[in-house]
């Protein structure tokens, strides 16, 4: 019987003694643009305002640790309504391009947003804001997880009626939570519980949650981008798969397609502080 353990041993010694490391040489590809033009229309906040600033990098070589900013495209967004144009510059050396005018986006009209970078032209399919709800309770309690408990928050919203809605919520962290009412009775009160491990914050700790109304275009993208590069850590384009397509077009080279999406969403914030779990 003891020579049924020393020989897997044996085994495994002489399989670890030939390791070695095998570099890979893959083929560098031309950088594409990616596009993160998600916007964010403050509803709950009087005044209303919002976050629409537009995000551009350009893809790297799979091994490549540093994503690099785009700063030279000239970026601008089209009111399909009355025609009107609304101006973006850039504003620092990450990337980033915020509307030269204070631009809220209205209800029930159509925008388009619009890249010009390298003699091409990237136009979005039109968008309209989406519709979302306000939070009405939030229900701080704890849950056993295997051996250890954590914190629990029930999150409760109404749903719109008389519509398919979909939500997504930022719960702080670079974490994300997809909902749809189609689980639940639609125009009914939702109540969603997500989990925290007490170790990952300094408690007590307040943090900022979001819930942005989505259409189900954007949730089916936001699902795959998800599985495709994760949430965790910066956010969900901090990864970017090379195959899913967004709804912005190359309408001067159609094979140099980008990557990213423009989406706007009616969303709404609550601060949340976190307490210790009573025993």
């Amino acid at each position: 019987m003891k020579k049924l353990y020393i020989i897997p041993l044996l085994l495994i010694f002489v399989f670890s003694s030939c390791e070695k490391v095998v570099e890979v040489d893959l083929p560098s590809i031309a950088p594409k643009l990616v596009v993160d033009a998600t916007f964010e229309v403050y509803f709950d906040e009087d005044p209303v305002t919002a976050d629409t600033s537009v995000k551009l990098t350009l893809t790297t070589d799979f091994f490549d640790e540093n994503i690099p900013p785009l700063n030279s495209a000239t970026v601008f967004v089209t009111n399909l309504v009355d025609n009107s144009v609304i101006n973006y510059t850039n504003v620092d050396d990450n990337g980033f391009y915020n509307a030269t005018t204070n631009f809220i986006p209205e209800d029930d009209v159509a925008y388009e947003l619009t890249i010009i970078y390298n003699n091409e032209t990237y136009k979005s399919i039109p968008t309209k804001k989406i519709k979302s709800a306000p939070i009405t309770n939030i229900f701080q309690t704890s849950r056993l997880f295997f051996v250890d408990e954590v914190i629990e928050l029930q999150i409760s919203f109404d749903d719109v009626a008389d519509e398919d809605s979909f939500y997504l919520f930022n719960l702080s962290g670079g974490e994300f939570s997809l909902v749809s009412d189609r689980l639940f009775t639609n125009g009914s009160t939702i109540t969603i519980s997500e989990f925290y491990d007490p170790e990952d914050f300094d408690l007590p700790e307040t943090i900022l949650l979001k819930m942005s109304g989505i259409d189900v275009a954007y949730f089916n993208y936001f699902r795959i981008l998800s599985s495709q590069g994760g949430t965790g850590g910066g956010g969900p384009f901090e990864t970017v798969p090379s195959t899913l397509l967004g709804n912005i077009l190359n309408k001067t080279t159609d094979a140099n397609f980008p990557l990213g999406y423009f989406h706007i969403s009616e969303t709404n914030t609550v601060s949340v502080t976190l307490n210790e779990i009573e025993n």
